[in-house]
């Protein structure tokens, strides 16, 4: 019997192994094609966090460093009114001091002496004083011996007075009420009159004084807000705001910078003359600015861009201009619409085109 296969069987058993051949073909070229395309053509998926840029007001802040100084006016430094010693001190640095209160107490013996001479040369210069104008009334001198002789008096008289005020003197006292902020009297050591020994300052008026650049305090107005802050940065805990009270007109010579005071404001807690404090000082307001956080700002090239995601979560480099900042916030003013969402932590490491997956810090 014959075993040929059936002609109707061949072109479906032909076709059969046409399409493995043809899925073989397909499967291999694929895999060739993938492998040719290396891995890099997987789309790059990057962590970040996002925000939306919003549409507020924005006030621009410059931030200074400066340091808490006794207003002028407010604060005394006392010398001694001639050489001598110390003989009492009184105070210590910080203590608080009512006006008059005595703070350091010189060698009296000199000053005393001086009174006392001082007082001698007046007596004598009076009565020759009045003998020089009875002789002279008289005829027996000529006048100007007497005039002389007043001129003579009128000295004595001022030494005099001079003496008895170097004698109070010698008491330093507080002229303001205050504290006691530096002290330089060392009991028995000798001074001059060109050696400060204590100073007084009144707490409540304390200003501080910030220093900025030439080209930043041609922005800087009298009046400004300013928010401060303690130490040396925005990070500090804050201790209150004041306004510019006024700005210098000269730059310091040492530090090529310009001097804002601060009249300092009730503070939440007592200011110290010399802490350093961080001062933002407000210098423009925009009533309706598109404003991202800093975070999201990337430098390229001498300009800046952020990476806008779209709604599928792609990231796209787009190049921004800044308008201001402030230690939180950015001013855009083209590149960039409100509602649109910006890569901001982790924008340094997105890549134009990549997949940004929303982290939570």
């Amino acid at each position: 019997m014959s075993t040929r296969p059936n002609s109707a069987a061949r072109p479906l058993v032909a076709l059969g192994a046409c399409m493995v051949f043809l899925a073989a073909a397909t499967a291999c070229g694929g895999a060739a094609d993938q492998a040719a395309a290396g891995p890099d053509s997987a789309q790059v998926v990057v962590g970040a966090k996002t925000a939306v840029a919003t549409m507020q007001p924005f006030t621009e802040t410059l931030g200074s460093i400066g340091t808490v100084s006794a207003r002028p006016g407010h604060i005394a430094t006392l010398s001694a009114p001639a050489p001598t010693r110390i003989a009492k001190v009184y105070v210590a640095i910080g203590q608080r001091v009512a006006p008059g209160e005595p703070l350091v107490e010189l060698e009296q013996t000199g000053f005393r002496a001086a009174l006392q001479s001082a007082a001698t040369t007046v007596a004598a210069a009076e009565q020759a004083a009045a003998r020089a104008t009875r002789l002279a009334n008289e005829g027996i001198v000529p006048r100007k011996d007497a005039e002389q002789a007043a001129a003579a008096l009128a000295t004595a008289r001022s030494d005099l007075v001079t003496a008895q005020r170097a004698l109070e003197l010698s008491v330093l006292r507080a002229p303001i009420g205050g504290v006691v902020t530096k002290l330089a009297a060392t009991l028995g050591a000798a001074v001059d009159v060109s050696t400060p020994l204590v100073e007084v300052a009144d707490p409540n008026a304390f200003d501080v004084v910030l220093n900025v650049t030439p080209a930043e305090a041609s922005r800087v107005r009298p009046g400004a807000t300013v928010a401060l802050r303690e130490g040396q940065d925005a990070s500090g805990v804050e201790l209150g705001s004041g306004a510019v009270a006024d700005v210098s007109v000269t730059v310091d010579s040492s530090t090529r910078s310009v001097a804002v005071r601060v009249p300092a404001p009730r503070t939440r807690r007592s200011l110290r003359i010399g802490e350093t404090v961080f001062g933002q000082i407000a210098v423009s307001v925009v009533a309706n600015a598109v404003t991202v956080p800093v975070e999201a700002l990337v430098p390229e090239g001498d300009g800046l861009k952020v990476f806008v995601v779209d709604a599928k979560g792609i990231a796209h480099a787009r190049p921004v201009t800044v308008g201001g900042k402030t230690s939180t916030l950015a001013m855009i003013t083209s590149g960039l619409s409100a509602g649109e969402r910006v890569v901001t932590y982790g924008a340094y490491g997105v890549e134009d085109g990549a997949s940004v997956m929303e982290v939570k810090q």
